[in-house]
């Protein structure tokens, strides 16, 4: 019999996310620094795909923080579920007009609206030694998630923003929640109808309010809606009923998970800037109010840095090394839980 071509008219079938994804740590082969992961599900090939910011850890002779800058996207994928992973490279074309080179390119969010996938990037130009410079989040398209279109940069008037996270809220509507630098380092949000379109974004205020943070990332889980945003002390916890507005912070255990994945010297690696991505439930995946009951939350560490301020990482070279680690997220008596592998 002929072999069969999967065709971009004949979905194929994608493995289930695996509730031990990620058991071994991935490493980025080229630099040893992956950080910021985001899950994207290929239905066309059958496959998970991993996208991330490629720190460059390993590279010689750099001063400050000019490691995690000149930073592509790195991809991997998976055909069993994200028991391993196969490096396929950086993401090619995802350096917008105008921007001086070498780009800095962070933290991708991508989501599937409508009949291509929307990507939604943090840009900076040039390689920098300290944290200045201007920061935007822009979009591109893509059929396939391998060749990608620019659509635009979203003016949220601010010079420095960064992390960009997307979801479709109960009323119908796109938010973008986003780190806002130049804003007390607070996660703000704006609204779209038409998510797909840069210049749509209405700017809508202050989302999480408090002490710093970065790298939102909402999603629903046993019918609520959940954020979680890295404070590197773990991943604080907050709830809404419609991912609109009034997030509550979560009471149990402070309102933290991933306080301390891994331990390095007796000090606590905490889990930094993750995405989460539902798991199926039982038979259906969906309890009767139509949200899932488990999520696998995909996450980064310093192995070998309890995650203290990075201004002050030691010289030794292993400190700016990452791995994405995963564990498995629970609503429980109304908490959402970590366990961990």
């Amino acid at each position: 019999m002929p072999q069969q071509h999967q065709t971009d008219e004949t979905p194929a079938t994608i493995p289930p996310l695996r509730p031990d994804a990620f058991r071994m740590p991935y490493r980025d082969p080229v630099w040893d620094g992956p950080t910021d992961p985001v899950l994207v599900a290929d239905h066309l090939k059958g496959e998970w795909v991993l996208l991330y910011t490629q720190r460059r850890a390993t590279a010689p002779g750099l001063a400050g923080v000019e490691w995690v800058h000149g930073t592509g996207i790195g991809a991997a994928r998976s055909s069993d579920g994200g028991a391993t992973w196969r490096y396929q490279g950086t993401v090619e074309g995802l350096t917008p007009p105008g921007t001086e080179l070498p780009a800095t390119l962070w933290a991708p969010d991508v989501v599937r609206i409508g009949d291509q996938w929307i990507m939604y990037l943090t840009v900076l130009g040039g390689r920098r030694t300290d944290w200045t410079g201007q920061a935007d989040i822009v979009q591109f398209a893509s059929q396939d998630l391998a060749n990608w279109e620019y659509l635009g940069r979203i003016d949220l008037d601010s010079p420095r923003v960064i992390d960009a996270a997307v979801a479709r809220c109960g009323d119908g509507r796109y938010r973008l929640w986003y780190k806002d630098e130049a804003r007390g380092s607070n996660t703000y949000s704006a609204v779209s109808d038409t998510p797909g379109d840069p210049s749509s974004w209405t700017l809508e205020g202050v989302a999480i309010a408090g002490r710093p943070h970065e790298g939102p990332k909402v999603f629903r889980l046993g019918g609520s809606y959940w954020m979680i945003v890295d404070e590197w002390r773990g991943q604080g916890i907050y709830r809404s009923g419609d991912a609109t507005g009034g997030w509550v912070r979560q009471e149990h255990l402070g309102g933290l998970v991933l306080m301390a994945p891994e331990t390095v010297d007796g000090r606590a690696v905490v889990g930094r800037h993750a995405d989460v991505v539902p798991l199926p439930d039982g038979t259906s995946g969906e309890t009767s109010d139509g949200g899932t009951q488990r999520a696998l939350l995909v996450y980064f560490t310093h192995p070998y840095w309890g995650g203290e301020d990075i201004d002050t990482m030691a010289p030794d070279p292993r400190i700016r090394l990452s791995h994405v680690r995963a564990a498995v997220l629970e609503v429980r008596d109304g908490n959402l839980v970590c366990i961990e592998h």
